[in-house]
Parts: C-alpha cells; structure tokens; sequence
C-alpha cells in the first residue's frame, strides 16, 4: 500500500481536459465532478435523470461560475442510449481526456435492463465495457495522456464470476449479484491496461478505484425498492455512525483520474480502517481480480453480450 496524503487541494491542473462523469448528478460523481469543474476541467455529466443533472449542475455553477458542464443523457441500462450518447459526444468534442465509469446500482431485487441482462451486472459492469468501447478511439486520439478511471467496491472481494448464470437468471441473490458485479469492474480495468500495453498504445492508462464506505444515496436503493422501511433505517444509521462522506468517498476516483504517478493498472482506495475510510492509496484487490484467464473470459462474453467489439489495431492505426 502507498499512502498518497493526497486530497482535492493537491489536484493538478485540468483546465482545458475533458472529463466524462456517469452517474454525475448524485453521490460520487456529483463531487467528482464538482471537484473537476472548479478546477477547470470540462465535465460531461452523463446522466439519467437529465432534469436533476441540470439541478446539480446549477448547484456547482452557484460555487463556480466559470464552471464548463454540459448535461447529456445516458442509461447504462440500453445499448442504444450508450451508442447515442457516444456518437453525439464524438461530433460535438475533439477531445476526451478522462472516462469516469462511476454510475451504478447496489444490491437492488432482480430486474432486467432494456437489453435483458441483470440489472446489477447489465449496468455496473456491462454498461461501462460498452461506453468504454465506444469512446476508445476518442480516448487512443486525444494528445497526451489519457485514463479510464472504473468506480469499483470493496465488496468485490466477495464476488466470483458465475460463468454459468451470469444474470442470475437460475438463483438470485442481491448481494452476490452486486459483488459480481464490482469484480467484474476490476477484471474490466486490469484487463484492459493489459491490452492497451499489448498494443502498443502508451497513452491511454486504464485504473481501478473504490471509494471505501462513503454515505450516498445508492445504499437507499436496495430498501426502498424492497419496501423495507426498517433496512432503510439501518443503512442510514450506518452511514452517520460509520460512513465518509461522499466528498471524501470521491477522492480516489479524483486521485485515480489526475495524479502524475498513476501509470495504469493501479487500485485506488482510502487508507484507513479496513480501507473504509481515509485519503487515497494505492492498494492491492483481491486475488480473484487479477486473474487472467477469468478476466480474458469475462471480455469475449461482454463482447458477445453488448456487441461492442474492441479494436485495438485500428484505435492505433488511427492515432499514429
């Protein structure tokens, strides 16, 4: 483990960098993108809920009022809002400096996306492969560095890809299905550093985060949906007794997204009590997230799965 120090006031300049944020509008991505913009950055706030995106947005415009945010739709739950969203942001931007995959869904009952896989998985995991594919040549072409930074958990370490059922379609079961989920973003990240070094592509790094235990409404999800008033109160007990907030929640995503030192490949969390809480590290996942063979299973399912396919030939090609 690496102890950084590091928190928003030790952020390099990002004026005049791009930044996509999923799930901009709330929680996590609403103070990375908030931390972004009053330092300059453009921020694409990819979001579902335009109308509270716009909310939010006029928030931080409150505290920054030369912030640069421009709200866009985007449901990590349909492949043809994913494909829209992509193909509106590569005619209107030249450049994309920085991928956010932050958005996602916890521990929620069994549900479908407008695609037919399970909704934890479907978005989580193979919302972000489907952006992430789409914008690579925007990602391979911009000048100089650029990074996809994927919101993973610490519950990962529970997780294990069930090849077999993957949407759980046989036996469900909330949490398994979000541990699964949050594995597979890391699998997702290493795997793709892997074959961004493999072909020959330096400047696109690809890294993995969690934000430890920070309060945000995506612990309310799972309750509400069931109806359980008493788990609902639970959770939010534990977040005032225990929980960061979700400003301090965001900074390994902020870390992983603009530190020097980050190369790729990186797992960046709090570094204090069990890794709940704390100023960003670098740090090790768990045993499962580095296997290989897994990880290259997992992408040729995803590839058949969304039908995005990855060429990293002809992203280089192009940037050459």
């Amino acid at each position: 483990m690496t102890d950084s120090g590091w928190t928003a006031d030790r952020m390099p300049d990002v004026n005049e960098k791009t930044v996509i944020v999923t799930g901009a509008n709330s929680g996590l991505g609403y103070e990375v993108t908030r931390a972004l913009a009053r330092n300059g950055a453009t921020v694409v706030m990819a979001c579902r809920r335009t109308n509270h995106a716009r909310t939010m947005k006029g928030r931080i415009l409150t505290e920054a009022p030369d912030a640069t945010l421009d709200v866009r739709e985007l449901d990590l739950a349909d492949g043809s809002s994913i494909h829209a969203f992509a193909n509106d942001f590569e005619s209107e931007y030249d450049d994309l400096h920085v991928l956010c995959n932050n958005a996602g869904v916890m521990a929620v009952p069994r549900a479908e996306t407008a695609d037919g896989f399970e909704l934890q998985f479907g978005v989580n995991h193979l919302g972000h492969f489907a952006l992430t594919g789409r914008l690579l040549d925007s990602l391979v072409e911009t000048d100089g560095e650029t990074r996809v930074v994927t919101q993973s958990s610490g519950v990962h370490e529970d997780g294990e890809m069930d090849f077999d059922d993957l949407q759980g379609e046989r036996e469900y079961d909330k949490w398994d299905a979000y541990a699964q989920s949050k594995l597979a973003n890391l699998l997702f990240a290493y795997e793709l550093d892997r074959r961004l070094d493999a072909a020959g592509i330096d400047d696109v790094a690809s890294v993995a985060c969690h934000p430890g235990y920070a309060s945000t409404n995506l612990q309310g999800r799972g309750p509400k949906e069931e109806g359980s008033t008493l788990r609902l109160w639970m959770m939010r007990i534990a977040n005032a007794l225990i929980a960061q907030s979700a400003e301090r929640g965001a900074l390994p995503m902020l870390y992983a997204a603009t530190a020097p030192e980050i190369t790729g490949g990186e797992y960046v969390g709090p570094d204090g009590l069990m890794n709940m809480r704390g100023l960003p590290s670098v740090q090790s996942s768990s045993d499962r997230s580095y296997d290989e063979a897994v990880a290259e299973r997992l992408w040729d399912e995803s590839e058949e799965l969304t039908g995005v396919t990855y060429d990293f030939g002809r992203a280089k090609s192009v940037n050459d």
